[in-house]
């Protein structure tokens, strides 16, 4: 199998040390990976920040953000960074905007109403900030009075806006406003299809797809290495995830008479952390990669575990 389906992609851990930023990135663009995405999650690091970083550090890598929280960063400014990053790395750069968590927004005060209407309002005025347009927008949440970026900020082409989002209203205002969706993990292929249908593009839309991943040659370590970051899994949120998948409700009933969220994930069957991980061999890997790409993913973007994130990050290279 050849790997040309879709990109592959990384995703920088939220929580490694910030003297192996630069290694990390550095190192994934030696390996080949064609992407490298960092997030924005509460209480570890802005991806703005990290995203400039790497992206001057490397030459070749496409860098995204993934995610922008929609209701604590304000449009027109959100515009001017990402303006910036195109304009000194142009082809180079992804931004995905969502709702955020909803607890981590409420405990800073910013949870909206009606997500759906605040994301749909933000992702529309800030393609069109980030297309040099004149922008006069009076919504119910984003308001921009007249405001363009200057001629010497305005990126010669706006670079994608996507929408990290999760369920079917959700997905629905990506497919109508965004250039593409960022999919959390874990994201199997009976979830892609569900999702693209209520994506419904009308127009090219990008389709990237987070997932835990562990690569060894033997398939029972790499199978242990993914569980721990498979816990999320039976949590209200990611039920839009499991939904589509045979054993939904088995999951819920696992997760339902366990006491801890380590003993849910010691007590998953292996199959179903195949299908929730990308996890096993290298040929593994890659036939698990083949599922998503043929199921309608474009970048497949592996999340490493474990505490050594550079040789995790090698791992995860075999498959390319």
């Amino acid at each position: 199998m050849t790997r040309r389906e879709g990109a592959i992609g990384v995703l920088m851990p939220r929580d490694i040390p910030a003297r192996h930023i630069v290694a990390f990135a550095q190192r994934a663009e030696a390996h080949g990976f064609d992407e490298l995405w960092v997030v924005e999650d509460l209480g570890y690091r802005g991806g703005v920040a990290q995203a400039a970083t790497v992206l001057a550090a490397t030459a070749r890598v496409r860098v995204g953000v993934g995610l922008l929280p929609a209701s604590a960063r304000n449009a027109a400014f959100a515009a001017m960074e990402i303006a910036s990053l195109t304009q000194l790395h142009p082809g180079r750069i992804d931004i995905a905007v969502g709702h955020g968590m909803p607890s981590w927004m409420r405990g800073v005060g910013a949870w909206p109403k009606s997500p759906l209407t605040l994301l749909s309002e933000y992702i529309t005025v800030l393609k069109s900030l980030l297309s040099g347009q004149l922008v006069h927008h009076d919504g119910q949440y984003v308001r921009v009075d007249g405001v363009r970026l200057h001629e010497s900020a305005t990126p010669a082409a706006a670079p994608p806006v996507l929408a990290g989002v999760r369920g079917p209203k959700s997905l629905a205002v990506s497919g109508r406003v965004a250039d593409g969706t960022l999919l959390a993990e874990p994201v199997t292929p009976a979830y892609v299809r569900e999702a693209l249908g209520h994506i419904a593009p009308t127009r090219p839309h990008r389709l990237v797809a987070y997932n835990i991943a562990a690569v060894d040659d033997d398939p029972t370590v790499a199978l242990t290495a993914a569980r721990p970051a498979l816990e999320v899994v039976g949590e209200p949120d990611w039920r839009p995830h499991v939904a589509p998948l045979p054993f939904r409700d088995e999951l819920a009933a696992l997760r339902s008479r366990c006491d801890s969220p380590e003993e849910f994930t010691r007590a998953m069957p292996d199959e179903w952390v195949r299908q929730l991980a990308v996890a096993g061999t290298p040929d593994q890997a890659r036939a698990r990669l083949a599922g998503l790409f043929d199921a309608g993913v474009t970048s497949a973007v592996l999340t490493p575990v474990g505490s050594d994130c550079l040789a995790s990050l090698d791992s995860l290279a075999t498959v390319l």
